[in-house]
């Protein structure tokens, strides 16, 4: 009889915390399949039903033209690479046009897709226009001068330069693959309700000293994007959504994801159509210059897509939130985001290459370096026409 009752009261309280928590439960549920190969394409291309969101408006503005170039073709050994790596959609553009445009996987032009570490790089555009504002002094800051609530965490020491170019120190672990990891933990943190902040804050260990040594660790974006906050006062989405999407004249409405304070997913939470991803493209190639508007300063552009942090040797280079490919030429750099989300620009050829994906072999041996020559053939396609 004891036993039974044990049993009924247990019961009772799964009852209870089912329907007290059961938001959180859902979208924990929804974070653990996530990936899952039958879901991921759909999936990341409604991250507003598994997270919680905020709106980010595209204002009243008119829609920004995207012209239409000389269509280039892909060879059929590149139409494979992308089928191999679950390719949704592919734009390209060259000399301010589109010269290809593809969906795939059942995707179409209205997806609002999730950026993932593409958001970094917008981030980085971000912080630069607010330094240009006066609101930051200078980068070479410390972290706690505009985020208190740092001090005894590993950012006390930090500047601001340290964590733009991810080397804070901060003992961080970054593997993906691994369910009780860093990155995977801040996860869970989002999808219950967790704080990001105070997520950030429970860091106290150091894996190296400020500024040392370079190591890519997605908590630092979350940093910058609170020096933001702190410098001006006001939320990442909103700043975002002011100084960005409404003078690039986007042609849909986008969303953010947040923690349950309404904080941003610094670090990957954008969400806009690709087409929407080509106009902040070529707003990059444009030196900032987009619609008439200085939107970002040249000067910051430079700065921040070239190399900035000390990497091992005969890797990619890091920028401020911006990845230099191996080998490249001057003017050539790339944001990108886990599971094959990738902008490519040359400027050179004054070429930009939009990629989101659900590839799930993204960290196989090769992928990477082997997408950016991908990336490097596809520029040079038709660009004698």
């Amino acid at each position: 009889m004891l036993l039974k009752r044990l049993g009924i009261g247990f019961a009772v309280i799964l009852v209870v915390l089912g329907l007290t928590f059961h938001r959180e439960f859902a979208r924990l549920r929804a974070v653990f399949t996530l990936f899952d190969e039958e879901m991921i394409v759909e999936n990341f291309s409604s991250m507003g039903d598994i997270f919680r969101t905020v709106p980010l408006s595209r204002g009243a503005g008119p829609v920004s033209e995207l012209p239409e170039g000389t269509a280039i073709s892909l060879p059929s050994h590149l139409l494979e690479w992308f089928r191999q790596r679950t390719t949704t959609s592919l734009i390209v553009l060259r000399n301010g046009g589109i010269v290809f445009e593809e969906y795939w996987l059942g995707t179409g032009p209205d997806d609002l897709r999730i950026s993932w570490s593409l958001a970094k790089s917008w981030v980085s555009v971000l912080l630069g226009i607010v330094l240009e504002e006066g609101h930051i002094k200078s980068i070479d800051d410390p972290v706690l001068r505009y985020v208190p609530d740092l001090a005894g965490s590993a950012y006390d020491g930090a500047t601001i330069r340290d964590v733009l170019m991810m080397s804070s120190g901060v003992d961080f672990d970054e593997d993906y693959l691994d369910f009780w990891s860093d990155v995977n933990r801040m996860g869970r943190v989002l999808a219950l309700g967790g704080s990001m902040d105070a997520f950030a804050a429970s860091y106290t260990q150091r894996a190296s000293a400020p500024g040392e040594r370079w190591t890519y660790v997605s908590i630092d974006t979350h940093v910058v994007g609170m020096i933001i906050r702190g410098a001006t006062g006001r939320s990442l989405p909103d700043l975002l959504q002011e100084k960005i999407i409404n003078p690039l004249g986007l042609q849909a409405d986008g969303y953010f994801l947040v923690d349950e304070r309404g904080t941003g997913f610094a670090l990957g939470g954008l969400n806009v159509t690709s087409r929407d991803y080509a106009r902040f493209s070529l707003m990059i190639l444009g030196n900032g210059f987009w619609n008439g508007q200085q939107i970002v300063s040249s000067e910051w552009l430079e700065e921040a897509t070239r190399p900035q942090a000390t990497t091992q040797p005969g890797q990619k280079q890091y920028g401020y939130q911006w990845w230099i490919p191996v080998g490249a030429s001057k003017g050539e750099f790339q944001a990108e985001g886990i599971y094959g989300q990738y902008i490519y620009f040359n400027r050179d050829r004054n070429v930009a290459i939009i990629m989101t994906a659900g590839d799930r072999n993204f960290r196989g041996a090769g992928v990477d370096n082997q997408n950016t020559k991908v990336f490097r053939e596809v520029a040079r396609l038709g660009e004698h026409w």
